[in-house]
């Protein structure tokens, strides 16, 4: 038969005390209540406990064993709470993100980079991803997207400004194949492209302009599944790519890259850090939210 435990906690309580008044005291009931409870566990053991006179508490032989028995194990559980409630309120633990590598780049490790040094304890697990997740069913503490899609049941906190996604190509890449003035002129490029993690298929290049919407389905030599090396590609000369502005705008200033359908380049909603709404932050989780916020003066 399965004893109940928290019987077994109260006479604990009075074997140490050796008094049922104390013990009561100490547990927050009254003395009636405590002698019932001892009586009942009593009874579901078959045996007799403690030994009671009208100015002292003592445990028989069988209840000195159980006493012996059960001190350290409730020592050792009372430490392990204690440690348990330590690590809710110290940074400490780990913390696992998916984001996409320009968000990763640009963006959160440049956040993270000062601050995780002050905490030691503090773990972050990137997992490099262009896709979109199930952070609840994949395991991770939250997700990076573009504001526009996250699901309506997440928490969303903004971490970054809004930016933009431009057409570039090497000045000699253009004098050799021409400027496209339209997206539809992009057809016969050699397009650089992005494969997307989630799926498996290749990101459709979004272009607009007064209020006119166009995805491009591009073809080309290469693709990768990450922007960074995307821009490398196109300085080489191996043809347009389509990715952030911000990777690209050095290499724009300095003559390396070109851009071209500057007009048609939309904005995004800027990126976001989500997670489920009812999850109990730790505060390890709540430092890293508080550290990408977005400060909006």
């Amino acid at each position: 038969m399965r004893e109940n435990f928290n019987d077994m906690l109260w006479f604990l309580v009075v074997a140490e005390e050796r008094s049922f008044t104390k013990a009561a005291a100490k547990i927050g009931v009254t003395q009636s209540t405590l002698s019932h409870t001892i009586k009942r566990l009593e009874t579901q053991m078959g045996l007799r406990l403690l030994a009671r006179t009208t100015r002292s508490v003592s445990t028989t032989e069988a209840g000195e064993r159980l006493r012996q028995s059960l001190a350290p194990r409730m020592a050792e559980i009372e430490a392990d709470i204690a440690a348990l409630t330590a690590f809710r309120d110290r940074p400490t633990g780990t913390v696992r993100i998916t984001v996409s590598d320009h968000a990763l780049e640009t963006l959160i490790w440049p956040k993270l980079r000062p601050v995780l040094s002050d905490y030691p304890d503090i773990k972050v697990e990137f997992s490099r991803d262009n896709g979109l997740r199930n952070i609840v069913e994949d395991g991770f503490d939250a997700g990076v997207r573009l504001g526009e899609t996250v699901e309506k049941d997440m928490v969303a906190v903004r971490i970054g400004p809004d930016w933009r996604l431009v057409a570039i190509g090497s000045p000699d890449y253009f004098r050799q194949h021409g400027i496209p003035k339209t997206p539809q002129g992009l057809v016969g490029h050699n397009c650089i492209g992005l494969r997307l993690t989630s799926g498996g298929g290749f990101y459709a290049w979004e272009f607009q302009k007064d209020g006119r919407d166009v995805r491009m389905r591009v073809d080309g030599q290469l693709a990768f599944n990450s922007t960074l090396p995307m821009v490398d590609a196109a300085i080489a000369g191996y043809g347009v790519a389509y990715v952030p502005e911000d990777i690209a705008a050095e290499h724009i200033a300095t003559g390396r890259l070109q851009l071209v359908l500057d007009d048609w380049s939309p904005s995004f909603a800027g990126y976001y850090l989500y997670y489920p709404s009812s999850r109990q932050n730790s505060a390890a989780f709540k430092i890293i939210v508080e550290t990408l916020r977005e400060r909006r003066i």
